[in-house]
């Protein structure tokens, strides 16, 4: 393919003059793939992690702020508007705001282009939030590129990313000559001497000191041995403490006896300054303690310049210096390597002949050649991208993937019902008991469970979690008030004597979803006994919500029973107050039935909608498509996906929407408003908004951060503004199986002519 068939590459990531390893590694290859497509713009939005920007080259034409959520969506409105073909994305946890770094999934979930992303870091053992950022991120790219085996080997195992689809390409290097060092040593002033050198930004995970408590046994064979460090001290080190780091590596060379055989560079310097001080060592060591660092760039460099190693077991170290190419020597050990660097001193053949296999294996490495895989690789992403459209699938990735339903896991459903019920909180994936129970709760569960015998999938256990619900249920209601109490405590010890007005509607739904859709018949019986005496005092209720969840069960208790008089006067009376509320609050920008928009917000069109459609009452239909219309659009706006209103604040008429935190029941209240839009109107519009809000629960949100959990089956209690709350309550993962519900009963029914609507595929 000719190069001017890719016309612009962007490339995201740290940038110089910021000093770190990843600016540096951009840098180059920015420059060498601009050389590898000369007729191609390439540009730059790097990432600043402070506010005054960096004093950035001409090739930099947007920024991000790290810690700017905002600033991410601008840079993908940016990017997507540049006619960019395709995003080069850098990848390390550290570099990006948020949990784990996960803003970056904000500006990939905008993306209208291929993303091709180097990952920097690959941890074996990452933590939760570091796998989910890292999955999706993965999921969002259409190639991933890794420097090593081993890092392919865990992205595969780990993170559970398809061999295919991923690149190894080897860290790039500078293309110097093998020289010797006698001219490079004469530049700092280390003629006659054998040199060691370590460089990069200094921070105690580097392992310095340990090479200097090495020093006094390698200067009593070798006095004029010196050991250079060369680079400035991290500057996150240096904001948190100052050069307090470097200035303890100066007393312990001091205390050593040794302050003359080590010089220490406090400098970061630039690429040709560096190859000059790899070519005036004799040895290059790397002490490092950490064992997962996945990719060493002064490793790979020193390495491709041909010299000699002598490094700690980390993994990069490990696979490049396998089978003789340098010396591995155990962590935190200065004996061992006191010992090997006494070795190399000493045997100046086997020095030369290490630095001569590393030099020449060292030239697949240069920048050239690592430019030329690259760019292999931009042009299968772009083929892949010409030969089909693009259709952004509802979790963001642009490869035009259906969407792929969840299968059914009940395991922490499980695990938070217990002989008494359903548990109301949990502390991560544990049940915290001390919380106890409510019927608000019970009654979500028992809804659900209708649900799953509809669709074939309620088992002999769920089954009997059923009815643990029901009798929680039944247990609620207190005959002296003629109410439902909620919330029961740890000791079975009800809390009041009258629940709230929410938990009496959800009581009569789950009621009525138990008398007009169960076959079974003894769950059926006991809630056509209870259900009278539950739907009359929802008359004597003063919240919307309530009489919306009343109506939702009205509707289904009425699909069986038919003509009951009292039943469909409640539901009459309920609807009623409903559009009348409508009728005095809404305005033509403001089409609602109150002055705040609050929570379980797709609860109202929700019923009116179903009311309407049964009772074949065209206004009231009609009042709760609008409102849904409307719902809609305010939770879209600014972004194209659904982003519900937040409980910090809600949404008050005249000020602005709160961002944070977000709750999975307005995702799945949306699911089912626009579901039963869709039956009422058969209108693939409501489909594709059901799948809007679906996809809200696997990662396509301001975060890119996925709300269910399926290693546990349950789904985490918000997306806040920097990460999800990992807290796993009832709420929260009953609110995603009921949307997993609709979506398949979705697919269960659709007709023939619905069929068309690609993007719904079950998974078993």
């Amino acid at each position: 393919m000719p190069n001017s068939d890719i016309r612009k590459i962007l490339f995201v990531g740290n940038y110089l003059p910021r000093k770190c390893g990843i600016a540096t590694f951009t840098y180059d290859m920015r420059h060498s793939l601009a050389r590898i497509f000369p007729d191609a713009e390439c540009s730059v939005v790097p990432v600043n992690d402070r506010m005054n920007a960096y004093d950035y080259p001409a090739e930099v034409q947007f920024e991000i702020q790290e810690a700017d959520l905002e600033s991410y969506w601008l840079a993908a409105d940016f990017i997507n508007s540049s006619s960019t073909d395709i995003v080069c994305l850098q990848h390390e946890y550290g570099i990006f705001g948020g949990s784990c770094g996960s803003h970056v999934l904000a500006l990939m979930n905008e993306l209208r282009v291929p993303v091709v992303t180097t990952l920097h870091t690959v941890l074996k053992e990452p933590s939760p939030d570091q796998l989910r950022v890292l999955k999706a991120v993965c999921r969002l790219s259409s190639r991933v590129v890794v420097m090593t085996k081993r890092a392919r080997a865990f992205l595969n195992e780990i993170y559970e990313v398809p061999a295919s689809k991923i690149d190894i390409i080897a860290h790039g290097i500078p293309d110097v000559p093998f020289e010797k060092t006698d001219q490079y040593k004469a530049r700092f002033q280390l003629s006659g001497k054998l040199v060691a050198l370590t460089f990069g930004l200094l921070s105690p995970n580097k392992g310095i000191e340990h090479v200097l408590q090495s020093m006094p046994e390698i200067i009593s064979h070798f006095p004029d041995f010196t050991y250079v460090v060369l680079g400035a001290t991290h500057p996150g080190l240096v904001q948190a403490q100052g050069e307090q780091y470097r200035q303890s590596l100066e007393r312990m060379a001091h205390d050593l006896g040794i302050s003359k055989n080590v010089r220490f560079f406090d400098r970061f310097v630039d690429l040709a300054e560096l190859t000059d001080f790899i070519l005036a060592a004799d040895i290059y060591v790397t002490p490092y303690l950490n064992q997962a660092q996945i990719t060493s760039g002064t490793l790979a460099y020193s390495f491709g310049c041909g010299k000699p190693i002598v490094s700690t077991p980390y993994w990069h170290a490990e696979e490049l210096l396998a089978e003789g190419r340098g010396m591995i020597v155990p962590f935190a050990d200065p004996a061992a390597l006191a010992e090997a660097i006494t070795i190399l001193c000493k045997d100046e053949p086997m020095r030369s002949q290490m630095a001569r296999n590393a030099y020449q294996i060292g030239r697949e490495m240069i920048w050239e050649n690592s430019a030329k895989q690259y760019q292999k690789v931009f042009h299968q992403v772009c083929d892949e991208k010409a030969s089909r459209p693009v259709i952004r699938s509802v979790a963001g990735s642009q490869a035009g993937l259906k969407l792929e339903l969840p299968g059914w896991r009940f395991d922490h459903l499980r695990r938070m019902t217990d002989k008494n019920g359903l548990i109301q909180h949990a502390s991560h994936s544990v049940p915290n008991m001390a919380e106890g129970y409510c019927t608000d709760d019970n009654a979500r569960a028992l809804i659900l469970t209708v649900h799953l015998e509809e669709l074939g999938c309620l088992s002999t256990g769920l089954e009997r979690m059923a009815n643990r619900y029901a009798a929680f249920i039944d247990s609620a209601y207190n005959p002296d008030t003629k109410r439902f109490r909620n919330f029961l405590g740890q000791d079975c010890r009800w809390l009041e004597a009258t629940g709230s007005e929410d938990s009496q509607g959800r009581t009569v739904w789950a009621l009525g979803a138990c008398a007009g859709r169960s076959k079974r018949s003894k769950l059926r019986s006991w809630a056509e006994l209870n259900f009278p005496k539950a739907a009359a005092p929802l008359r004597a209720t003063i919240s919307p919500r309530a009489w919306a969840f009343g109506l939702l069960g009205l509707n289904s208790y009425l699909l069986r029973v038919g003509e009951d008089h009292q039943a469909v006067s409640i539901r009459d009376e309920l609807a009623g107050r409903l559009v009348d509320l409508y009728q005095r609050s809404a305005t033509d920008d403001w089409p609602w039935f109150e002055e705040i928009l609050s929570y379980d917000l797709g609860r109202v069109p929700h019923a009116l909608i179903a009311t309407g459609f049964h009772s074949e009452n065209r206004d009231t239909l009609e009042i709760g498509l609008h409102a849904l219309r409307w719902l809609i659009k305010v939770q879209k706006a600014p972004r194209q996906y659904f982003q519900p209103v937040g409980c910090y604040g809600f949404y008050p008429k005249g000020a602005e929407k709160a961002r944070f935190d977000q709750q999975p029941i307005e995702a799945n209240s949306m699911v089912s408003a626009c579901m039963e839009a869709y039956r009422a109107t058969r209108d693939s519009f409501w489909l594709k908004e059901a799948q809007s809000s679906f996809a809200w629960f696997l990662g396509r949100n301001d975060l890119g951060l996925e709300l269910y959990d399926s290693t546990s089956g349950g789904c985490f209690d918000g997306l806040q503004e920097d990460r999800v709350n990992r807290n796993q309550g009832a709420e929260s993962t009953l609110a995603f199986l009921h949307s997993l519900a609709e979506m398949n009963q979705f697919v269960r029914l659709q007709s023939a002519s619905v069929r068309q609507f690609h993007d719904f595929v079950p998974v078993s």
